[in-house]
């Protein structure tokens, strides 16, 4: 078995990098088509990470929404939606959140060690929570999901979770929605903040995919030479 999973960056922006904008309302920066894509890379994918601001602001269910897609999940003995894995440094997590409450899957929360405690007293009755270093790894983290069976991990953001995977040189791919507009706000939320990332002047991301999804565009890029093509479409 690989040390760790096969990850793939899925994520949408405006046309100048932002994830969302300043304000209260969440920024739409995909459509039904392409949540239906999203909807069919979910399922064939082992688990889902995102970073606790996500399951803060968003409280997303991270759940495979089409009813064949799941039924062919169970089909090969699998939950109907992946494991879902969150994030967090100091365990500031509501355990009614839709991330812990939907869906049969199990949900693993990494937390620094010393936040281990905290993390089992407050998430412990809805999550399996794991201690992963001071602060948490990516890698071990990765580590740590391919040694529980995960071969496929789709990572949903937020910036700070791109970044950390980034930086770390743990991405395979990257599938990034352009919405056709400009947030224009430097007090929005970008893609990624700084990092010393291996796709840069000199070593370029490879494009594998460019297309138009009604009025959003997917870009797809191969990140390293683990790249691969996704498993049959789930439909």
């Amino acid at each position: 078995m690989p040390d760790r999973p096969y990850t793939l960056l899925s994520c949408g922006v405006s046309i100048d990098g932002y994830l969302d904008s300043a304000g209260d309302e969440r920024l739409m920066l995909s459509n039904d088509a392409d949540l239906d894509r999203v909807d069919e890379v979910r399922a064939g994918c082992d688990a889902i990470l995102v970073g606790a601001t996500t399951v803060r602001n968003d409280n997303p269910r991270l759940l495979v929404r089409g009813a064949q897609r799941r039924e062919e999940r169970v089909a090969r003995g699998l939950k109907p939606s992946p494991l879902k894995v969150t994030v967090t440094c100091h365990a500031d997590l509501d355990p009614t959140a839709r991330f812990f409450t939907t869906g049969e899957s199990e949900k693993l929360v990494y937390c620094p060690s010393s936040c281990g405690p905290r993390a089992r007293s407050r998430l412990g009755a809805v999550a399996t929570v794991v201690a992963g270093g001071d602060p948490v790894s990516m890698r071990s983290l990765s580590e740590d999901l391919a040694s529980r069976g995960v071969r496929r991990l789709m990572v949903e953001g937020g910036g700070t979770v791109h970044t950390q995977f980034l930086a770390a040189d743990l991405a395979d791919e990257l599938q990034l929605v352009v919405a056709p507009f400009f947030v224009g706000d430097s007090r929005a939320r970008r893609f990624v903040d700084d990092g010393p990332f291996p796709c840069r002047p000199g070593r370029p991301a490879t494009l594998v995919d460019a297309r138009p999804i009604g009025e959003v565009v997917l870009l797809r890029y191969a990140l390293s030479d683990r790249f691969e093509e996704p498993p049959q479409p789930l439909r």
